[in-house]
Order: structure tokens, then sequence, then C-alpha cells
């Protein structure tokens, strides 16, 4: 039995072929996005929190507001993901003795433990992402990248960091 053909044959031929570069950015991504999902659930966080903890880690305590803009994740994610941290250990949250109304997040002491381990998830992500990449080749694709951020950086103003 043939299955039905698709609404749009070659729709996806003809977004790669109205813009490669994109389309590939794109794959690559969602495929980043996908290891690094796998390789943080072996350490009970999911995908965003890491980025979370390492800035709490290099911070310190700082209110909730000034996260969201350093981290560039939606309010709402980061929301739920400071619950869940919350819930497992890894942050606490304080009243702010310069404003009694807002709070402070902080990382614990517990999740200093946590810290290595993010370290040695993201280096094997970095080995699994770039493997059969020679030195100059990583350090070209790392200057392109920056060259494509900087390009993409003033479309969307509001979401790249200062």
């Amino acid at each position: 039995m043939n299955p039905e053909p698709a609404a749009c044959p070659g729709a996806l031929s003809a977004a790669a072929i109205g813009g490669p570069v994109s389309h590939s950015l794109s794959v690559v991504a969602r495929l980043h996005r996908i290891a690094a999902g796998r390789v943080l659930r072996r350490l009970g966080l999911y995908p965003g929190q890491e980025f979370v903890m390492m800035h709490l880690w290099e911070a310190g305590a700082v209110r909730q507001s000034e996260l969201i803009k350093a981290v560039g994740l939606d309010p709402s994610t980061v929301t739920k993901s400071l619950q869940r941290l919350e819930q497992a250990g890894h942050v606490r949250r304080r009243p702010d003795p310069a404003d009694r109304r807002a709070s402070l997040v902080e990382a614990t002491e517990t999740s200093c433990e946590l810290r290595s381990q993010v370290v040695a998830a993201w280096s094997e992500l970095e080995d699994t992402t770039l493997a059969g990449l020679g030195e100059g080749e990583r350090q070209e694709l790392l200057r392109l990248l920056g060259k494509v951020e900087a390009n993409l950086c003033p479309a969307v103003a509001e979401e790249c960091a200062d």
C-alpha cells in the first residue's frame, strides 16, 4: 500500500534551496539541543537549567529578573526551571536585603558538586559535536559562528547579550 503523497512535495528541499545555510543551522541547532538534553538528563537537569546554574555559580545571588536577562530564556521557562532546581536542592531564594519585596536566587553549597558534572557534560557534548574536526577547523568554525552571531544580533537586539 502506497502512502498518500505529501501536500507540498519537495517543501523541505525548497527551504534548503532558498536558504541552505539557514536550513543547515536549523538542523544542527535541533540536533545539538537533543544531544544536550540527553547528556543533561543523566544529571537530572532539563535543557536550559545548566545556563541558570552556570550563571548563579559565576554571579552569586541575583534577582530573578536579572537572571532572566542574563540567560536569555523566556521568563516562564526560568520560573519553572527555578522551581525544579529549588526542589532538587540546587538553588534557594531569600529576601533581597536592599528591597524586601524582591527576592534573590542563589546556588546552594550542595550544587557545587553539580558544577563539575555540568562542565564534564558540556565537554562531552563539545567532543561529540566536533568529532572529526581538526583544531584548525574547530577554530575556523568558532570564528565563523561568531560572525554569524554578530550578523543576527542587530535583527534580534533584545535577545543578544550585552
